[in-house]
């Protein structure tokens, strides 16, 4: 599982520049569009009484907390009910308050809870905007999907399986997982998509009081985002979507994608590990070593009760590739495993996959592939997913094939996909897209064609080899997108951060 991840910005730096004049229009209230085919809902009809803040179980003041009941099905809003769990962060200063600022850090499994409350926010976003996190629905504290399956099991088989064995195991595993899944959450796999998610948001802002919204979306976020310009443009003050998520894809051509993204950004490690310490004299081969020998045999780590397996290699070297400060980490990871030692590589799949000290996972794969499984147009035979990893594996021979196979647990799921379409977002105000030239895990060009797409879009292009770009201390990438949000004063065209 390497597509699109959940992206928790290490340090939101401040930005260095000074802000313009803020933009203190007032706001109008309108109807939600419902023009836009595909992505429409009916107009958001969640609670709109007042939030009921309360101080937060693991966060100290000024941080609030709260739960809102959302529609199960927003195609039925006086049925079930959902809880949503948010976290708040006020403005510092509510004088100048442009509103309320809706983060979400990507996935689809991603906590906006924990991404507010565990970054440092820079005080020109803090002095104008409350800050607001949510869980979304099936994800952390907000009515979490919860298979209650063994996710090391899950990563257990070969994902580049080369015989009718390691096959039938990968999808032996798959169809386990899925089987459990339906079982556990029936009644909400249904109700997993982003179109859901996009509703709630809009039952979010009606809930806090506002005519508008800011969005900022990472990764999975910008999927988020995308859906809610659609469906809502005239809620929106200013958005940023930073890592995008093309959408309208049949969902094997967007893993394709993403696993070539991937393969290239492993070229660039393996261009640039001789200068890390601990490189192996050769990273390439050492990867292909080692993946072999997977082939048969799992390799030891420090815990005698858990042995590196196929997948959670694999998954060690993509969760490396998101940013280029874990290469060494990987470099390291590398030349152990030709050792026979799986630890290093082990803890890094074990971040990718949110493993809690006590051993638990948390519950963002089952999120993952909940959301996934009914946002894209998935195959209904496996072998389509195996025909297609092998073929990338021609031209990309390191990650892609596993990122593709990944998915064969949507060939099995209960649930019809809802596909979502490119967003036409008409009546939205200028969107500012944010996309890094070498993105791993969403393509540079997914950025460049929706910002050109957009009735108002703007590209700031960010050349890197990591995974979004804004927070990550980049002053040009920080400082106009800052800009944008608390002035709405449009980055330069063709801005292009080195």
């Amino acid at each position: 599982m390497l597509a699109t991840a959940v992206v928790l910005v290490s340090s939101l730096v401040s930005c260095s520049t000074s802000v313009p004049a803020r933009d203190t229009s007032s706001a109008t209230t309108s109807s939600p569009s419902t023009s836009a085919a595909g992505n429409s809902l009916p107009a958001a009809a969640g609670s709109a009484k007042p939030i009921d803040w309360h101080d937060c179980d693991d966060a100290q003041p000024p941080f609030r907390c709260a739960t809102i009941a959302v529609p199960l099905d927003h195609d039925h809003p006086d049925g079930a009910t959902l809880d949503l769990a948010i976290v708040m962060l006020p403005a510092t200063d509510p004088s100048e308050s442009l509103g309320p600022l809706v983060v979400n850090p990507g996935g689809p499994g991603g906590s906006g809870i924990e991404f507010v409350e565990g970054n440092f926010w820079p005080r020109e976003i803090t002095d104008h905007f409350d800050l607001i996190g949510f869980d979304p629905r099936g994800v952390g504290r907000s009515s979490p999907v919860d298979c209650g399956f063994d996710i090391g099991e899950l990563y257990a088989p070969d994902p580049a399986p080369q015989t009718p064995k390691a096959v039938a195991e990968l999808e032996s595993v798959s169809k386990s997982y899925v089987k459990a899944c339906t079982a556990a959450d029936a009644d909400l796999l249904p109700h997993m998509s982003t179109r859901d998610v996009a509703a709630d948001v809009d039952d979010l802002r009606r809930a806090l009081g506002a005519d508008k919204i800011n969005y900022l979306g990472y990764s999975y976020g910008t999927s988020i985002g995308q859906v809610y310009a659609d469906t809502y443009p005239t809620r929106i003050r200013a958005m940023v979507l930073d890592g995008v998520v093309r959408l309208g894809q049949p969902g094997i051509d967007a893993a394709r994608d993403q696993g070539i993204a991937f393969d290239k950004v492993f070229e660039q490690f393996i261009a640039r590990c001789p200068s890390l310490a601990d490189c192996p004299d050769d990273p390439a081969a050492a990867f292909d070593k080692i993946r072999d020998e997977f082939r048969t045999a799992t390799m030891p780590t420090d815990d005698p009760a858990r042995d590196l397996t196929s997948g959670a290699f694999q998954l060690g070297v993509g969760q490396a590739l998101y940013v280029t400060s874990f290469w060494p980490t990987l470099a390291r990871g590398l030349s152990d495993a030709l050792g026979g030692d799986g630890t290093t590589l082990q803890e890094l799949a074990d971040q990718y996959l949110g493993r809690e000290p006590d051993g638990s996972y948390g519950n963002q794969t089952d999120a993952y592939f909940a959301v996934s499984c009914l946002d894209w147009d998935w195959p209904k035979s496996p072998q389509a997913f195996i025909d297609a990893g092998r073929a990338v594996a021609k031209t990309s021979p390191y990650l892609a094939e596993g990122i593709i196979t990944d998915y064969i647990r949507c060939a099995y799921w209960p649930t019809p996909p809802r596909p979502l379409t490119p967003p036409k977002a008409k009546g939205s105000p200028l969107i500012v897209v944010v996309s890094t030239t070498g993105d791993p895990a969403t393509p540079y060009v997914n950025g460049v064609d929706l910002a050109a797409a957009l009735p108002h879009g703007a590209l700031i292009t960010k050349v890197g080899d990591e995974h979004t770009a804004y927070g990550r201390g980049d002053a040009c990438v920080d400082d106009a997108v800052s800009a944008y949000l608390i002035s709405l004063r449009p980055p330069r065209s063709g801005l292009r951060c080195p």
